[in-house]
């Protein structure tokens, strides 16, 4: 459920999966910042969608995919008002397991990279 981040944007660009939603107050702490588990959650959100978009690709039905491993590399704050952007693609897709990295902007500035294992929900 992503209502309390609406509202997100998203498109599918050549196998990758891109959410954007602009840093509002609710996203963030005292300071003005984005809370790290607003950027955590939503690239985690990010990578399994390309997963599961990877295996549509390759004619494969999945059901979903449950996060095993979830890492972000935080570089920079990103700050209220700014555009964030995930942009993760699948790097290894299977049976049971698949892979995905992946980065995060904040207008255009890299602010976290991001990688995860998913174990894969069949259709």
């Amino acid at each position: 459920m992503t209502d309390p981040w609406e509202p997100l944007y998203s498109r599918v660009d050549d196998g990758a999966v891109v959410i954007g939603v602009t840093a509002g107050e609710a996203h963030c702490n005292s300071r003005g910042l984005v809370h790290g588990g607003l950027i955590s959650a939503l690239a985690d959100n990010a990578m399994g969608l390309s997963c599961v978009q990877a295996h549509r690709d390759a004619g494969n039905e999945v059901a979903g995919a449950v996060t095993v491993t979830l890492h972000v590399d935080f570089l920079r704050p990103a700050k209220q008002g700014q555009w964030l952007e995930f942009t993760t693609t699948a790097i290894k897709t299977g049976r049971s397991m698949d892979m995905a990295q992946g980065k995060v902007t904040a207008d255009g500035r890299d602010c976290a990279f991001v990688s995860a294992t998913f174990s894969v929900v069949s259709a």
